[in-house]
């Protein structure tokens, strides 16, 4: 008699409750995992992996957290995104000028204008330290509060509190004034 024949639980998995939340959570919920880890890292492919990896990390603790699994997850996404930015820092070599960008298209169009805003944002949004662009992740594009934004990323409200200020502030600086206005 084979394996699951004899009543041996299913290596797939297939029929076990646990497995079933997971792969519904992955379902409903991976294109807002995805746009925040987009956010994070600054792009697709990085995002996929960051995601991936979060769940990957998540899946041993499904019963003890599946009850309510974003915090954790978005926990593990942050502090990810985290240690990412830290193995590739000594990868990286700064310069002095920027390459310039090719600005093709009608500049006043809505949609060249809103692609233009996008890249204006991504850019910012990677200028800020890891933990700064986090906050503003996780509290104005997913809308935490400053209490769960902390508790997320494993840190004081006051550190959110200021890494907030310091981020928005510095996002101003960076960022033309009608993208700003939004800020």
């Amino acid at each position: 008699m084979r394996g699951s024949e004899a009543g041996s639980p299913d290596p797939n998995g297939a029929g076990d409750p646990v497995r079933a939340a997971f792969e519904e959570y992955v379902a409903a919920r991976r294109p807002a995992l995805l746009r925040t880890a987009y956010l994070l890292v600054g792009g697709d492919a990085d995002a996929e992996d960051l995601v991936q990896l979060a769940l990957v990390k998540a899946m041993p603790h499904w019963r003890r957290i599946g009850h309510d699994p974003e915090g954790y997850v978005r926990t593990v996404l942050a502090r990810e995104a985290t240690n990412r930015w830290r193995r590739r820092r000594w990868r990286e070599v700064s310069t002095d000028a920027l390459p310039e960008t090719d600005r093709t298209g009608d500049p006043t169009s809505d949609h060249a204008g809103a692609v233009t805003d996008r890249v204006a944002l991504q850019r910012a949004l990677m200028a800020l330290s890891p933990r700064q662009r986090a906050v503003v992740v996780l509290r104005y594009f997913d809308g935490l509060t400053e209490r769960e934004t902390a508790e997320a990323l494993g840190i004081g409200l006051g550190t959110v509190k200021s890494h907030g200020r310091d981020a928005l502030g510095r996002l101003r600086e960076l960022l033309p004034a009608e993208v700003t206005a939004a800020l």
